[in-house]
């Protein structure tokens, strides 16, 4: 159910027509939430549907023209309820960690080289995370003295940098011990 609710929050942040609220989602919502665009497409029909956004009126009748939505009050009351609500945490799960246990029964070729491609990747990411908040939150702005908006927006960079943190840290010390184990078990 988080899609749709995903869609509110980048459309009440920016009112946005398909193919923008598409490239916005990736370089934002979709660092951590992920759609494709036919899913986002699919979901802005069920929304205006629902009566929780509507298409803005186009400055002139064009056939093919892009639509822009905006959130409708329905739309906004349906965000403030769901945010509200308590949720569980939800169980994790990884494939990186199921394939490493597995590794441990049925051997491990393959899985130190993927682990190796794996650490690049979340090194890459965590790199990403650090340009996006020294450009967007410079030393000294601090998170603490920006708008509500901002400190939350930065509170959610923070758990990437964090996570990517982990991961980069686990990864390493996991290839430390995987160069560790017998021969015969590599």
């Amino acid at each position: 159910m988080s899609l749709p609710h995903a869609i509110l929050t980048a459309l009440l942040e920016k009112p946005s027509s398909g193919l923008e609220l598409t490239r916005r989602f990736d370089k934002s919502i979709g660092y951590f939430w992920s759609a494709t665009h036919q899913q986002i497409y699919r979901e802005l029909g069920r929304l205006e549907a629902e009566g929780h956004i509507r298409a803005l009126p186009a400055e002139q009748p064009t056939r093919g023209q892009k639509k822009s939505y905006e959130v409708l009050p329905a739309g906004r009351a349906e965000l403030a309820r769901w945010t509200a609500a308590s949720q569980d945490p939800k169980p994790y799960r990884d494939t990186m960690l199921l394939r490493l246990r597995a590794s441990a029964v049925v051997g491990t070729e393959g899985i130190e080289a993927d682990m190796r491609r794996h650490l690049a990747l979340h090194q890459q990411q965590l790199t990403e995370y650090q340009e996006i908040q020294e450009r967007d939150f410079p030393p000294g702005t601090g998170s603490t003295r920006g708008s509500s908006q901002g400190r939350l927006q930065h509170l959610v960079l923070r758990a990437g940098i964090d996570l990517e943190t982990f991961w980069t840290q686990w990864l390493t010390h996991a290839l430390a011990e995987f160069a560790e184990l017998p021969g015969e078990n590599r």
